[in-house]
């Protein structure tokens, strides 16, 4: 169901831009953060989830917390699928926490967001030089997406007007 209702997000907001690694990824992603606590996945070293981006860098950086370069990709691959989905399934939700928070109040989400799918892309090596390419077209395509998954979640049956 999914992958049929971001095939068609896509075509209708990025026409003749559509692909299918890129469809497929965005359906997993979609699916994947259907559990709140994969959403919420990124964790402190005490177990407390993260819910600002501010702090996920934090932990992405082998300079401040990540103990490795692959907890860096992982972190930043995380940062990116949490900025996509809500800003394109819920964008006041990133709103609300900027505000309430204040944590993320100078982050420019998107910027953020595109800056780290570009970071996964340069893991361009074993294990990893499969799904480089994709997350370079997710960091290129970053707006499209976002805006196509806001057509998706406006075309929900279970959509309740705003």
């Amino acid at each position: 169901m999914f992958r049929e209702m971001v095939q068609e997000a896509i075509a209708a907001e990025l026409p003749g831009r559509a692909q299918e690694d890129v469809e497929d990824y965005v359906t997993k992603l979609l699916v994947q953060f259907v559990k709140t606590d994969q959403v919420f996945l990124i964790r402190d070293p005490f177990g407390k989830p993260l819910t600002s981006v501010y702090e996920m860098l934090g932990e992405a950086d082998v300079l401040i917390n990540a103990d490795s370069f692959e907890r860096e990709r992982a972190v930043h691959k995380h940062i990116g699928d949490y900025i996509l989905f809500w800003t394109g399934v819920n964008p006041d939700f990133l709103r609300r926490m900027k505000l309430d928070d204040g944590r993320d109040l100078v982050c420019d989400y998107t910027r953020q967001g595109k800056t780290s799918y570009e970071v996964v892309s340069t893991f361009d090596y074993s294990p990893y030089e499969r799904e480089a390419p994709v997350f370079r077209k997710l960091s290129e395509g970053f707006e499209g997406l976002s805006y196509a998954l806001g057509h998706l979640r406006r075309h929900l049956p279970f959509h309740a007007a705003s």
